[in-house]
């Protein structure tokens, strides 16, 4: 889909008018009107905005794939499980689990982590600790740690 597709989508899904998204966005409802009509898209101020308004990332917002992982556990991230920043916005990093309000809610070791999440993975325990052993070090939080 294509952003003036889903945009639309979410304002009538929402309730909104086209007014009460220019007041809520602070632009005119001519620009509303040029985005559903998809003739312009928003610059990328407007996208996050928009993302923080109809709790969605601009990755879904602009119709791309959203194949995102945490990159603190690595379980698959969905904008119902983003972790927030400070201001709301979500975080399209991390999980709700390991991010919130801006920061890391457990200051752990990678093999802590692991050890935090076996218990929500389905399978055997040992071939679940070896397969997270191995990705965990591949994640942003991680790497960082590292260098």
């Amino acid at each position: 889909m294509k952003f003036k597709d889903i945009f639309t989508d979410l304002r009538k899904k929402a309730g909104l008018s086209q007014n009460d998204i220019a007041e809520k966005l602070f632009v005119t409802r001519q620009a509303v009107s040029r985005w559903e009509q998809g003739d312009t898209v928003p610059e990328i101020e407007t996208l996050q905005a928009i993302s923080k308004l109809f709790h969605v990332t601009i990755n879904d917002l602009l119709g791309y794939p959203s194949d995102l992982r945490c990159q603190s556990c690595g379980m698959p991230l969905t904008p119902e499980h983003m972790g927030r920043e400070q201001d709301g916005a979500l975080n399209q990093h991390y999980c709700e689990w390991c991010w919130n309000n801006g920061a890391f809610l457990r200051d752990c070791t990678v093999e802590e982590m692991v050890e935090q999440c076996l218990p929500h993975m389905p399978g055997d325990p040992e071939a679940n600790r070896t397969y997270m052993a191995e990705l965990l070090p591949t994640l942003d939080r991680w790497k960082k740690k590292e260098a």
